[in-house]
């Protein structure tokens, strides 16, 4: 038996009380919706700057009226102390997911930027030490490695950051280790590698890139690719970062709290062959797509050429073990996509 189907097991009979900030996100919604199958409690926060009130709506009607009692929703801004305090109250585990992502936004807004992912996360982290939790899990990321040539990439190894928003992510690592140092805080950080799965956002300039051409092709709208597409990416399913919060937020090793660990499939995929792969599968439903081209246009500010993650840290230490690759991955999320996308009249918050 796997650490992880050990983990689930665990949680099927025992229940604790989870906060999980940016609820209504694309991370946040799929964390709410396995804790809750989980027959776990659940607070959630959120302030719908990024995230969807029908993402929770769905949830809703995926676990069903009983697990959804368990789950208390705080609409509420984490950048005020004292909705961070509210909503540690009673709460085991803490999974901090909400922030302002994307690498062009915080180079058009650093102060935004700063204000969310740096104020706001300081804020949880005193709101934890003060209720106090168990254990602070938070989401981290693979733009802390900046301008560092080696692949794969390894924890303890980083370059100079790219983009005010690898600046942040960073600065949220050096304020949990010395959390620990000073006020014995246990914290576990996450670097996600290129999340993908259902309910990421396919609209706006800051979309992610699986979501928005998955739009593009089933529209037959024009799919734009930053540079000459082999650029690559280490693209890690949604499932596969559930397991890795499960596993921090509950790993009974001691060593393995107050670390980093990349959370991805050790693979790498351009943004060539990823095009091919999303076209091959849409192929059969939308046959369109037989003609269909990307239009390459200009590399894009602040992004790095290549990335690869080295896991056996956190397979190691954790119990890691991915269980989706991304065609597997794909397919899942393309069914999602298909089904809301042909029916989609826009989303509202």
């Amino acid at each position: 038996m796997t650490s992880y189907q050990n983990i689930l097991r665990h949680l099927k009979d025992h229940q604790y009380c989870w906060l999980i900030t940016g609820v209504a996100g694309f991370i946040g919604s799929n964390l709410l919706q396995a804790l809750l199958k989980l027959n776990q409690r659940v607070v959630g926060l959120d302030n719908f700057s990024t995230g969807y009130r029908n993402n929770l709506e769905q949830i809703k009607e995926l676990v069903g009226e009983e697990a959804w009692r368990n789950f208390n929703f705080l609409e509420g801004d984490i950048r005020q102390l004292e909705v961070c305090r509210d909503a540690c109250k009673g709460v085991d585990y803490v999974l901090h997911e909400a922030a302002l992502g994307s690498v062009p936004r915080s180079i058009q807004d650093p102060i935004r930027t700063n204000e969310n992912n740096i104020s706001g996360f300081l804020n949880l982290l005193v709101a934890s030490r003060d209720a106090p939790v168990r254990r602070f899990i938070y989401a981290a990321s693979s733009s802390t490695y900046g301008d560092h040539p080696d692949l794969p990439k390894i924890e303890a190894v980083i370059g100079r950051p790219l983009s005010p928003y690898a600046v942040t992510k960073y600065v949220n690592e050096l304020y949990a280790e010395v959390f620990a140092r000073c006020y014995g805080m246990g914290s576990i950080g996450l670097r996600y590698f290129n999340v993908f799965g259902p309910r990421q956002d396919p609209h706006g300039a800051y979309a992610a890139v699986i979501p928005q051409w998955i739009a593009a092709l089933i529209r037959n709208k024009t799919l734009y690719i930053n540079g000459d597409g082999e650029t690559s990416r280490d693209f890690c399913f949604i499932e596969n970062v559930i397991q890795a919060n499960l596993l921090a937020a509950l790993t009974e090793n001691p060593d393995a709290v107050n670390q980093i660990y990349n959370v991805a499939i050790n693979e790498r995929t351009s943004l060539n062959q990823l095009y091919e792969m999303m076209r091959t599968l849409l192929l059969e439903k939308f046959p369109h797509l037989q003609h269909h081209r990307p239009e390459y246009v200009e590399f894009r500010e602040g992004d790095v050429r290549h990335s690869q993650a080295d896991i056996s840290k956190a397979v190691r230490m954790l119990g890691f073990a991915p269980t989706h690759r991304i065609d597997e991955g794909l397919k899942q999320a393309l069914d999602w996509y298909i089904t809301h996308l042909a029916s989609e009249s826009g989303d509202t918050k």
